[in-house]
């Protein structure tokens, strides 16, 4: 006798059973569903019914697949979700046929997204700017394939208007309109590059080239993923809305729209028409809806909310969590059905829904999940069963032998629905063998081999660790506006203490003005080289400058011993410098280029801060760097004028800069290390007296980002750095930019890529793993467009790595965002300066020169341009003329000395006259 409970358990088990039923479609179901769906594939080709067909069959106006003949390079553009991807694509075609892949990939903000199309296009222009300049490409017009993946009606294969928005895209404006003029217009505004639009294309007909460029039977592509698509070869003369009989066409059946105009009804259910109704675009795009990833965890979710209010699920009680759309994601039904066991799928209901399920729930949930799936995938099995039926009878053959190309997260990580699309398609087409293929990057590869095909002539996996790099004009302006506001904390007495930026008195007050004259003697140490020069500065037609210098090595134990050993070797080095140019017995004026962060009270006084630039000699920080100089020089019995300035590099190379052109108040260095200084206004400056005129401020802007104002920007290999070098937590932002790091930060990202099997075959060698191997000077060799990449395999040949042809532009790709980082860094702190001199002036426009140096700007083939146009492009309201400095740490400090010598000469010259004055007549 059957118990009350065992009744009631049979009647729930018959419920869940019935409401899955609708789900289940029977051999027939799917042939009536194949036939309607060859019936809208033919009223779409029609001319007479195209309007009103729910299948749009859009021309391709791609009339062959690839041959194996296609090369060259080409940019490719890949719109169709939340993300936006930038490639640029190498064909080489021959024996060693391959194609070779660097994108980056871009997030497309949901505001943009339904936003304005101007906006959106606008967004996809500065992204491809961005990726254009990080690759050095910025002034070469290459031929360009845009993927867009939305149904596009095309009159050619560089003219395409979208019919309709689908993915959540909304963005007004665009319905109707060219997508390709759309983009042009928006390259046009931004007025920065060129580029040849040759094809606009489909995800599903990339998918399609990208399989047919491996296998040449290849004549469909399929999407099953976010959204559902086919493609295929149509012969042209079946495709009425476009002229011409002969050949084939790839025909884009946007099959997603199938059953708009009501044909599927009968096979349509009620949690269906709820997922339709709360949609963005409620009527349309109905087939998609019932078997794209998009949609399928929302049936999922409609179904469990309809079997708990009923009583047969989850004890009836409907959480929070359920209730909410979007939240049972497509992927959770790959997950569930993977299970084996009923508890582990207990567990993972729990954790991702809140619900208090027991076994039996859980053994529904993977019911419901599986129905919806396995529906979807017949669903996509009788379609694609309509359309090699069709090819089969196009050719009038007893039996097809077909490759369909496939992409898509659905039909790739579902543990099912590949077999469950394959044994539909093998039931309902017979007299096909299709085999199926799955692409790889149809919507990149496949848009650079569509462009490759249209014009037929001839002729990467790192960006998870390198995105991170790569910073929006959004992020630029807010390290510049940070970086501001680190100026105005070192300028304030009472902030300096805490501030990095140290903001320090140089007690330079001018420029040169033109009148400087005189022999001097320059010292400049800031780095493993000590340099000494005679700079003489004559007036005859005209102010000339003449320089002899000596460079002189300063050994590891030096830099690394007391501060006695190294001051005892400057000024040996400044006996042998007088010796050799026969000067010995001359006082010149000495000015002392001291390239290390320092505090003044006066020009001839430097308390050293730090060291940086591993420099270590003992005893030195705190101690006045003129004095312990002064006293070794003595020791020595040099003979010589008294040291007229302590300077900085930066300071010097300001000073170069505007002995040539007046108008320079800024100077920076971007070599080994990185500084600025600037003229600043004197009543800003509270660390010293007096309100009148202006001083040289050097920023040591080394230091921004210690307090840990930069940790968002910062990299796992930025901290690496900073942990293995002699002053952790110090010169963060310094280590970020200049090139003493750049080469050991590149070191590290190849050593990460390799160990994840993304260059070099996975192979790591010691000389690789050995720290500053590669050093920056070889990011600039690189970097250079002609001979860059048998640069790269020279270099990495030296490091004991056999660098394929792909490792080679994998390095490069590497150095080139590692170079351009720093560079946009550097442009937004130097922005900052730009709009304080702006506003300290009081002016709607700046016009003003920076005086630069450094090896790094100097000598690589793409920072200065980047630097140059990141920092007019973030403060476009300023005129900035950059000079390159010549010698600027050691003419700059000849400069800054007669400066002070002629200001001492006039002080004696006055107290001079002055004593005279008051000398009574006999």
């Amino acid at each position: 006798m059957v118990t009350a409970v065992a009744q009631r358990l049979l009647s729930q088990r018959k419920q869940v059973d019935d409401t899955l039923a609708h789900f289940s479609l029977n051999r027939d179901q799917l042939r009536v569903v194949r036939d309607k769906m060859r019936v809208e594939l033919e009223r779409g080709l029609r001319k007479d019914s195209h309007s009103s067909a729910s299948v749009k069959m859009l021309p391709a106006f791609v009339f062959q697949t690839p041959d194996g003949t296609e090369r060259g390079k080409y940019l490719a553009l890949d719109l169709g979700g939340t993300n936006f991807r930038v490639l640029v694509v190498k064909i080489r075609s021959g024996i060693r046929k391959s194609v070779r892949m660097y994108n980056k990939i871009y997030a497309i903000p949901h505001e943009i997204m339904q936003g304005t199309g101007e906006e959106l296009f606008d967004h996809i222009v500065h992204c491809i700017s961005d990726f254009l300049d990080y690759m050095g490409m910025k002034n070469t017009r290459l031929p360009l394939g845009f993927t867009f993946s939305f149904p596009c009606r095309q009159t050619g294969i560089d003219k395409g208007s979208l019919v309709s928005w689908t993915k959540g895209f909304k963005a007004t404006d665009c319905e109707d309109h060219d997508v390709v003029d759309m983009l042009r217009d928006a390259i046009k505004r931004r007025n920065e590059f060129d580029l040849d639009i040759v094809a606009v294309v489909n995800d599903t007909v990339g998918t399609m080239m990208t399989c047919a460029y491996e296998d040449s039977k290849c004549e469909i592509g399929l999407i099953a993923g976010t959204g559902s698509n086919v493609c295929y070869m149509e012969d042209m003369r079946n495709i009425e809305t476009v002229e011409g009989d002969e050949g084939q066409m790839c025909v884009n059946t946007e099959w997603g729209g199938f059953g708009e105009n009501g044909c599927i009804e009968d096979i349509r259910t009620k949690f269906d028409r709820e997922v339709d109704e709360g949609s963005l675009n409620s009527g349309k795009q109905r087939f998609e809806k019932m078997t794209s990833g998009m949609y399928l965890g929302e049936i999922v979710r409609q179904i469990l909310i309809d079997l708990t209010k009923r009583g047969l699920l989850f004890r009836g009680r409907i959480t929070e969590p359920l209730k909410t759309r979007g939240i049972f994601e497509t992927k959770f039904l790959s997950q569930i059905e993977r299970f084996i066991s009923t508890y582990t799928l207990i567990i993972a209901l729990m954790h991702l829904q809140s619900l208090g399920s027991t076994c039996d729930d859980s053994i529904i949930v993977k019911e419901v999940c599986g129905a919806v799936s396995h529906r979807a995938a017949q669903l996509c099995g009788a379609g694609m069963a309509a359309i090699v039926e069709k090819i089969r009878e196009n050719r009038g053959l007893e039996h097809l032998e077909i490759t369909v190309g496939v992409d898509g997260t659905l039909y790739k990580l579902h543990p099912h629905f590949s077999r469950v699309l394959k044994d539909t398609v093998r039931d309902l087409a017979p007299k096909c063998t299709v085999s199926f293929v799955l692409s790889e990057d149809g919507s990149g590869k496949g848009a650079a081999l569509i462009t490759a095909v249209a014009r037929r002539y001839c002729g990467g996996a790192q960006q998870q660790y390198l995105y991170s790099m790569r910073f929006s004009d959004e992020t630029l302006l807010e390290i510049m506006s940070r970086f501001r506001r680190e100026l105005e904390k070192g300028l304030s007495q009472d902030t300096n203490p805490t501030a990095t930026v140290k903001m320090l008195p140089t007690f330079v007050r001018s420029i040169p003005d033109g009148t400087e004259k005189g022999d001097f003697i320059a010292l400049d140490l800031g780095g493993s080289n000590f340099r000494i020069l005679r700079v003489k500065v004559s007036h005859e037609k005209k102010q000339t400058v003449q320089m002899e210098t000596e460079i002189y090595d300063t050994p590891e134990d030096i830099i690394h011993g007391s501060g006695t050993r190294l001051f005892d070797h400057v000024a040996e080095c400044l006996g042998d410098f007088m010796e050799k140019h026969k000067i010995k017995d001359k006082k010149l004026p000495v000015g002392f280029t001291f390239s290390f962060p320092c505090a003044q009270t006066k020009l001839d006084e430097g308390i050293l801060l730090t060291w940086t630039k591993r420099f270590k000699a003992s005893g030195v920080e705190g101690m006045d760097v003129v004095k312990l100089l002064n006293k070794a020089i003595k020791k020595r019995g040099v003979r010589f004028t008294d040291i007229m300035a302590v300077v900085n590099d930066t300071v010097g190379t300001m000073m170069t800069c505007g002995f040539d052109d007046h108008r320079c108040e800024v100077g920076i260095i971007i070599g080994t290390g990185t500084n600025a200084c600037y003229m600043e206004e004197m009543r800003h400056i509270e660390l010293v007296e007096g309100d009148e005129g202006r001083m040289c401020i050097n920023t040591e802007w080394g230091a921004f980002g210690d307090d840990g104002m930069l940790e968002d920007i910062r990299t796992d290999f930025d901290r690496d750095i900073d942990r293995g070098s002699l002053n952790p937590g110090k010169q963060l932002f310094e280590k970020m930019v200049s090139g003493m790091y750049m080469g050991e930060l590149v070191r590290l990202i190849l050593v990460k890529m390799a160990r994840e099997g993304l260059l070099f075959e996975g192979r790591i060698t010691p000389e690789l793993l050995t720290k500053g191997k590669f050093e920056t000077k070889h990011i600039s060799a690189i970097e250079k467009s002609k001979e860059g990449l048998s640069k790269a395999k020279e270099i990495l040949a030296r490091l004991g790595v056999e660098p394929s042809a792909d490792d080679c532009i994998a390095v490069q790709h590497v150095c080139a965002i590692v170079s351009f980082r720093s560079a946009s860094l550097v442009a937004a702190t130097l922005a900052a300066i730009l709009t304080r001199l702006k506003d300290n002036k009081h002016v709607p426009r700046l016009k003003t020169t920076v005086g630069i140096d450094g090896s790094l700007y100097k000598m690589h083939p793409q920072y200065a341009r980047r630097l140059h146009k990141t920092v007019r492009r973030l403060v476009p309201e300023c005129d900035v003329r950059f000079l390159l400095s010549e010698s600027g740490s050691g003419k700059g400090a000849a400069m800054v000395t007669a400066w002070a010598y002629r200001l001492a000469d006039q002080t004696r010259s006055q107290t001079f006259n002055s004593g005279m004055s008051s000398v009574t007549p006999i």
